[in-house]
């Protein structure tokens, strides 16, 4: 009996991409077998942290590196690191930042929101968010203006998709916020792809997730500074407790890195390549169906596919065509976010060739019905 009959779950074909609610991403046989073996092993959880920062180290160059249990976890144990550092006295008595330096600086169309908003990881280590700019625009000069603020204790930038208005230039952020003696924080979140880059910007500490296109069970990784890191790590006596990684998420993010360590990246993005040219070929000979690819926006190494409907074609709305698909057994899951445009977006990382053809195949179905 599988899983999803013993435990009465949906089957779903995610083409959302790396989703909270829909469990992320599928980790490897390599990765479930590491988390598997050690689950029935006692381990000196010290030394597997040691581990994966030596690991990510002679990947990237970083100087340090640390799990904790997600992006956003990771978020308020930098912005605790860059208020308090790592001494007792100040990690015990957070998240009351009284006497600290405890404003955190995040231009205003980074303030985003991943199903709950950035700006409460920022409050839950005792900060007070300081927004530069407005929401589809922040200058250099507007953060020049918040980053000379009193008690300004870091920078926070984000890297994502959901960032508005003209992108930032990262590293000349960074090079004002050190200008001001500051430490500058990238959210990474999903972008663990381009982790060389974001490092490359100048950052001190870079936040990935470690459970999205890395694979591993549900864990963040923290890189940079080794100062930094330790402090973030610091905080687990303090607020950091309920965001400490678990022995199988650390020996689980040590397997996926292996495995990254690697990858053919070349071989994989012409694997990407070639199911995005298959699904928009096969959607496109739809009638009423455009297909086409679309770059991600940030530089990860694939496209998505962008489905667009027309209603004089006999097609559903887009928001109606979402419903019938997710109304399908199994449900198929996609982006939703260009629907006022007229459009559905489909990620393919995580798909085999067979959940595409099933996806193709209920098209037809409700193109006909």
């Amino acid at each position: 009996m599988s899983l999803h009959e013993r435990w009465r779950l949906t089957r779903v074909i995610n083409a959302r991409g790396t989703y909270t609610p829909l469990g992320v991403s599928r980790s490897s046989p390599f990765v479930a077998r590491a988390v598997a073996e050690v689950l029935g092993e006692f381990v000196v959880v010290d030394e597997l942290q040691a581990a994966v920062s030596d690991l990510v180290a002679s990947m990237t160059g970083a100087e340090a590196a640390a799990v904790t249990h997600c992006v956003a976890a990771g978020i308020t144990l930098a912005v605790a690191a860059a208020m308090a550092g790592a001494a007792d006295d100040a990690v015990s008595a957070l998240p009351d930042s009284g006497g600290m330096p405890n404003r955190v600086v995040i231009p205003a169309p980074h303030a985003v929101d991943y199903g709950h908003p950035i700006l409460t990881d920022v409050r839950l280590a005792g900060a007070t968010p300081l927004l530069a700019g407005h929401a589809t625009a922040c200058t250099l000069d507007d953060l020049r203006c918040a980053l000379a603020a009193e008690g300004t204790a870091c920078l926070l930038l984000v890297s994502s998709r959901l960032v508005q208005g003209e992108p930032l230039d990262l590293a000349d952020a960074f090079a004002l916020a050190h200008e001001h003696g500051v430490p500058a924080i990238i959210d990474g979140a999903a972008q663990d792809l381009r982790l060389d880059a974001l490092l490359a910007t100048g950052a001190d500490l870079v936040l990935v997730s470690a459970h999205k296109y890395l694979a591993s069970p549900t864990a963040g990784l923290i890189v940079g500074r080794a100062a930094l890191v330790q402090a973030c790590r610091a905080h687990e006596r303090g607020i950091g407790r309920a965001m400490k990684a678990t022995k199988e998420g650390i020996a689980g993010v040590l397997a996926a890195l292996e495995e990254r360590r690697e990858l053919d990246l070349d071989a994989w993005r012409q694997e990407q390549e070639r199911k995005v040219r298959w699904f928009v070929e096969a959607a496109g000979a739809l009638p009423g169906i455009a297909a086409s690819a679309l770059p991600d926006p940030v530089g990860m190494p694939f496209s998505r596919v962008v489905l667009r409907v027309d209603a004089a074609a006999g097609w559903l709305s887009a928001a109606s065509l979402a419903r019938a698909l997710q109304d399908s057994r199994p449900q198929i899951r996609v982006m939703e976010h260009a629907i006022g445009q007229g459009c559905l977006v489909l990620e393919l990382v995580p798909l085999s060739d067979g959940e595409m053809r099933t996806i193709i195949e209920r098209l037809v179905e409700i193109g006909t019905s």
